[in-house]
């Protein structure tokens, strides 16, 4: 297909595919003339996930460049590529630095022993620069420092509604065969769903609510 067509089927403008080829996220298609090339369905797919990555993850194009050149070196490997598009761990060889960085802030003087206790609890065994960990252990921190009697055990039962939402998740990323779609349906349904799930705590707080006190 010609460049127009690429646009109207990737809803990309025709000046962004254009920029994308310039600056190495979307590679060039079969050349045809001096000034013509043809693209294909691997465009296409290609596209949807810039646009995923971009658009609804947030990244820059810089950092989408890097998570997509990593993905050509691990989309064999599922894990692999999960944690790349998730934001578990940084693309582009910067996954050592991360694990150094990681090493340096546990002997920081933040702790992160309550982390580790939950992790070890649950049975869960995650890559030491996940920044998830940090997220914990600042909100565990915060909401003693507003004087509330909260530590890691108080957040067992929500891990375990977490690993719930997991599995649903995972589950939903079985049927894409191809990497570039599993990875493009892995950042829609995590990052897109996200405000939805908050909207469904929120829905479920007020209908809880209106059952043990609007019931008296």
């Amino acid at each position: 297909m010609r460049i127009s067509e690429l646009s109207r089927r990737s809803g990309v403008a025709t000046a962004t595919i254009k920029y994308y080829l310039r600056e190495g996220l979307l590679p060039p298609g079969r050349a045809t003339a001096a000034t013509q090339a043809e693209y294909g369905e691997s465009h296409v797919q290609r596209l949807r996930l810039i646009r995923a990555l971009i658009g609804v993850r947030g990244l820059t194009v810089s950092a989408a460049k890097d998570v997509l050149d990593a993905l050509s070196e691990v989309e064999t490997d599922t894990h692999e590529l999960l944690g790349l598009v998730f934001g578990v761990w940084p693309a582009s060889g910067a996954r050592d630095s991360a694990a150094k960085d990681a090493a340096q802030e546990e002997d920081s003087d933040t702790d992160t022993s309550e982390v580790s206790a939950l992790l070890a609890e649950m049975g869960w065994k995650v890559s030491e620069h996940n920044p998830a960990r940090h997220v914990i252990t600042q909100t565990l921190h915060t909401l003693r420092s507003l004087g509330m009697d909260y530590d890691w055990q108080s957040l067992v039962p929500y891990a375990q509604l977490a690993e719930k939402t997991a599995a649903l998740d995972l589950d939903q990323l079985q049927e894409p065969a191809e990497p570039i779609e599993k990875a493009e349906r892995a950042v829609l349904l995590t990052f897109l769903l996200e405000p939805a799930l908050l909207a469904l705590r929120r829905l479920a707080q007020e209908a809880e609510s209106t059952v043990r006190y609007r019931g008296c």
